[in-house]
């Protein structure tokens, strides 16, 4: 079967198998674009807007967590993605290596069924997106079937980039970055230009528990692209340098997170309302004039389809993982139905979008944080991949373990998971830990992470692992490579 190579701009038809050396032309820098559409989110406006009015911060707490945040969580992403360029295929794929060929089905379904949730937020705002360019241009009102409408719009146009792979990913998160990065440093000036700065400074500061758990909030988002990090850097060539990849990861995310929480916070001391709002989008319309809300919307729509497409492009490969035998491009096609489904049960059922959507990052991050702490370690130990074992789901593969399962990693990130949950609270769940400073402060997810981390470490190697000095075998995916300093670019 052929296959997209990096330069064909063909539809890219490879799917978990690694990318072989000959087709591993991409650079470095091809991430920051990268990073930067998968957070051209309104929703990070309503976010920003959350710590001034829940979180009770002032601007300088949320100065703090605009920084912290995606430095923290887009830190590990660039980490965990050093696992693409060493193994070639997309994480859940690599995942088989640490959790044995049938123990990976366990976090690879958790993990997809959390896509599906990401995937429905990102689609009802795309579609929220597109309903207010119609009341603010034509004066059209929402209702039931317009909603319909607007989310088979969407969802088919995330299908469509996302089945057509990472070239057409990169060409739109690259003309995306551009268009979005200029309307809204215009939005920035306006808002500059007409805010009562003496109110915002006025604001006083916050609880220390209420800035941790801030940054907790902000960065669940990029949490939740963890797994998903080595899917965009399979195409790198092994040499490219780690620590080029770890700076545009941090630097694509944190180039959007910041300027627009704190957009969202200056826009909340005056309109506070903004931060609890049913419909997370409509409120730019009422903040901005027109000639500013409309074209800035559009952008933003474009960019919120890059992101759902990126993490349906994403869900393909895990679906693949879970042993659904169909090309990447159809795999896709089932998040696309679910995102429909529930995007249509949140607009028209649902009372409080914020309210679910902070509810559903927090248990989301949690849920990541398990197979991060596992797979973190692992990468510690492990400099390639054998990429025969990680295709075959047979008792014959070097990934087999014993009866499909590490039970080492199993053992981990299953405890890791409870533990995390017992700090956890959202507004239908309480954890009985959820009281503790830990719980209060919003750090299950971290306590998630460590928990996985030191028990997967103390606990004794799998013995396929040991035998080979966490190196891979004879057919690994390439040899022991050495950590370059300079950035390939």
């Amino acid at each position: 079967m052929p296959h997209a190579t990096e330069t064909d701009g063909a539809i890219e038809t490879r799917g978990l198998e690694p990318v072989p050396d000959a087709e591993r032309t991409g650079h470095v820098r091809e991430l920051f674009p990268t990073w930067v559409a998968a957070n051209i989110s309104v929703l990070l406006l309503t976010m920003g807007a959350g710590l001034i009015v829940f979180n009770g911060l002032n601007i300088w707490q949320v100065l703090v967590v605009a920084v912290a945040a995606p430095v923290l969580s887009y830190g590990i992403v660039g980490l965990i993605s050093i696992a693409g360029k060493r193994g070639g295929s997309p994480g859940m794929a690599l995942s088989r290596a640490v959790f044995g060929q049938r123990g990976n089905l366990f976090p690879g379904t958790l993990i997809w069924v959390a896509r599906w949730g990401w995937e429905t937020i990102n689609a009802v705002t795309g579609a929220y997106a597109v309903l207010t360019v119609l009341d603010l241009l034509f004066g059209i009102e929402s209702s039931t079937p317009l909603i319909i409408v607007t989310l088979l719009l969407f969802v088919a146009a995330t299908f469509l980039v996302s089945g057509l792979g990472i070239n057409a990913l990169r060409v739109c998160s690259t003309w995306s970055t551009y268009l979005f990065g200029a309307f809204s440093v215009l939005v920035l000036v306006y808002l500059v230009a007409n805010t009562d700065w003496s109110a915002v400074f006025a604001k006083p500061a916050g609880s220390t528990a209420m800035l941790i758990a801030g940054i907790g909030t902000i960065a669940a988002g990029g949490i939740s692209w963890v797994p998903s990090g080595p899917d965009f850097t399979r195409y790198l060539p092994r040499t490219a340098s780690s620590r080029a990849m770890v700076g545009s990861t941090i630097g694509g995310a944190g180039i959007v997170v910041l300027p627009m929480v704190l957009m969202g916070a200056v826009m909340a001391v005056s309109t506070p309302s903004l931060a609890s709002a049913q419909d997370p989008v409509s409120f730019i319309g009422e903040l901005l004039p027109a000639w500013i809300s409309v074209p800035y919307l559009v952008i933003a729509l474009i960019g919120m389809l890059l992101i759902n497409s990126m993490s349906m492009y994403s869900a393909g490969f895990t679906a693949q993982t879970l042993g659904i035998r169909v090309p990447r491009t159809w795999a896709v096609s089932v998040n696309a139905v679910i995102s429909l489904v529930f995007g249509f049960l949140l607009m028209v059922v649902a009372t409080s979008f914020i309210g679910s959507f902070i509810s559903f990052l927090t248990l989301l991050a949690v849920a990541f944080s398990a197979w991060i702490g596992v797979f973190g370690v692992d990468m510690l130990r492990r400099r390639s991949y054998d990429a025969e074992a990680l295709m075959d789901t047979t008792r014959t593969s070097a990934y087999w373990y014993r009866g499909g399962f590490a039970w080492q990693a199993m053992t981990a990130w299953a405890v890791a998971l409870v533990v995390g949950l017992l700090f956890t609270k959202v507004d239908w769940f309480a954890g009985p830990l959820a009281g503790s400073w830990i719980g209060a402060n919003g750090l299950g997810w971290l306590v998630t992470i460590v928990v996985a981390a030191v028990l997967y470490a103390v606990l004794p190697r799998a013995a396929a692992d040991a035998a080979a000095g966490g190196a891979g075998s004879a057919g690994a995916a390439g040899g022991e490579e050495r950590e370059p300093v300079a950035a390939s670019v």
